[in-house]
């Protein structure tokens, strides 16, 4: 005598294989964040790493950003687009310092206060993307799937200024983990 699943449990059967395939297209994002990342290279004891998640369909990146040992008060981080040693547009705001010096606020005012020293989290979304300040890298505000290419293409970095390093204290080129690669640029040398 065969034995078959009725009807009614072959919908529950495959609700798992559904949200395990969901998981599946989640791409992993790393950065560690040094000074000799930034352009022009930083003497700075103050290490951070940036980890992110492009979640399923591309219309979102959870992050979490930390540092720590910042030389001076942090003002602001954010994701530029370009490539090593090439200083970039910021496109997508961190986190923020409303309150600071003069006052250095995300024109979308959607990104956290920036800690001292500690960690940000947030979730990006096409709202969070600015237009780049330089023309000719073409950035427009909303377009996240511009900045997600660029994530992917290896040319975007998260990085973290302060007031005695206004361009930026700590720098570290994002990097997909998509396929397999694990290794993190936190021993790389430019």
């Amino acid at each position: 005598m065969r034995h078959s699943t009725p009807k009614w449990l072959l919908p529950l059967l495959t609700l798992p294989l559904l949200a395990m395939s969901g998981a599946a297209d989640a791409e992993p994002l790393r950065a560690s964040l040094i000074g000799y990342q930034e352009v022009p290279a930083v003497n700075s004891v103050a290490t951070g790493h940036f980890k992110a998640t492009i979640n399923p369909g591309d219309q979102s990146i959870d992050y979490e950003l930390t540092y720590s040992g910042l030389q001076a008060t942090v003002q602001q981080a954010h994701i530029h687009v370009a490539q090593r040693s090439v200083n970039g547009s910021i496109v997508i705001w961190l986190c923020q310092t409303p309150s600071g010096t003069p006052p250095f606020t995300d024109p979308t005012h959607l990104s956290p206060v920036c800690p001292q020293s500690g960690t940000v989290t947030g979730t990006i979304t096409a709202a969070n993307v600015i237009a780049g300040s330089m023309t000719a890298q073409q950035l427009t505000a909303n377009d996240l799937a511009d900045v997600i290419k660029a994530i992917r293409a290896g040319v975007a970095y998260a990085n973290v200024h302060t007031s005695l390093s206004p361009g930026g204290e700590i720098r570290g080129q994002i990097h997909s983990l998509r396929g397999g690669d694990d290794n993190d640029n936190e021993n790389e040398q430019d």
